[in-house]
């Protein structure tokens, strides 16, 4: 692998204690470049600009597929990938639906360690906070034929960050329009998925909400995904939550909390279809307990309101409720102080 480092480091420029969610992009890249069937040796070089005409693929057909994921500063000094091996699998099973060149992974692997390595000063130390990683694939190639490109560059980019979101969620059933379909791209993370949300989300932050709860496409019954992030519902002591499907991104937090509450018992597990009715129905009974987001980004978001048709229906945000016993469970598994039995964490 080439490495190429930085003459000057930027960290100094950066107010580690005021860190806007993907805004601050530490000192290095790693580039890799497929063309003619193979994939060449991956580069760390410097971050910065890419070289590219109008004419580019992905900027005509959207070619476009990424991945999510986090390295944290643990309590023994070294710092930790929390499931790497699941991210390279995610971005390959999205290479496959969107007809892209699979990337090794191997080089994935061997890629991001030595890219966070590289750059491990810039990994924050305060709590809650972490470096984002973001590994992507676009097609470059330079025609406007609707046919898929022929050449793909993998880059990775790193960013410290803090919470996501600030505060708790307030959130609207979003019933007019969907984020995907089935026999669609939903399962997948590639860019068309979240462009294509902003309106939805736009409309619903212009009536006070933060995010929106996707339904089906079909009749708009089904609970499917809360704005970027899985959901999960706790209704009388039962944590339930969406079954995966081709409309439903497989979230890596989403399996991990699912092992972590069945392999510890900490309370009832259901995945299964909920419908909207039937979230309404628990919010007006109160039984209806807690409500929340589960992703890369935000970890656990509470939901502290959900709107429905013009009503709001308020939903309990405990501090010492579930979704915080989850949250510190992985946060510790995370951090080192509980042990990783799974080997979660790929430590350097």
């Amino acid at each position: 692998m080439k490495i190429t480092k930085t003459s000057k480091s930027r960290i100094n420029e950066v107010d580690f204690s005021n860190l806007v969610f993907g805004t601050q992009f530490s000192d290095h890249m790693l580039v890799a470049e497929y063309s003619e069937g193979k994939w060449s040796e991956p580069e760390i070089k410097p971050f910065g600009p890419m070289s590219f005409t109008p004419a580019m693929h992905t900027l005509h057909y959207g070619q476009a597929i990424f991945e999510g994921q986090k390295a944290y500063y643990m309590e023994d000094g070294s710092i930790g990938i929390f499931r790497p091996d699941a991210n390279a699998k995610r971005l390959n099973h999205s290479a496959r639906r969107m007809f892209m060149p699979e990337l090794p992974e191997d080089l994935f692997m061997e890629g991001i360690k030595a890219l966070v390595d590289i750059d491990r000063e810039w990994v924050p130390k305060e709590k809650d906070h972490s470096l984002y990683l973001r590994p992507f694939m676009f097609g470059s190639s330079e025609f406007v034929a609707a046919r898929p490109s022929e050449k793909y560059i993998f880059c990775i980019l790193t960013s410290p960050v803090g919470p996501y979101y600030a505060g708790n969620v307030k959130v609207k059933v979003e019933e007019t329009y969907t984020r995907s379909a089935t026999g669609g791209v939903g399962s997948t993370k590639c860019a068309g998925n979240y462009g294509g949300a902003f309106y939805a989300t736009h409309q619903a932050k212009e009536e006070g909400y933060m995010q929106v709860i996707w339904t089906d496409h079909k009749n708009h019954e089904l609970i499917e995904e809360s704005g970027t992030m899985n959901v999960a519902f706790i209704i009388n002591d039962t944590f339930i939550t969406p079954p995966l499907s081709d409309r439903i991104l497989g979230g890596i937090t989403r399996d991990s909390i699912l092992t972590l509450l069945r392999d510890r018992n900490i309370v009832k597990v259901e995945e299964r279809p909920i419908k909207v009715e039937e979230l309404v129905a628990a919010a007006e009974a109160g039984t209806l307990q807690e409500a929340f987001g589960m992703g890369t980004a935000a970890v656990i978001s509470q939901i502290s309101t959900i709107g429905f048709r013009g009503t709001d229906f308020e939903v309990g945000t405990p501090t010492d409720g579930y979704a915080m016993k989850i949250k510190k469970e992985l946060t510790d598994l995370r951090s080192g102080k509980t042990e990783d039995t799974y080997n979660w964490m790929v430590k350097f």
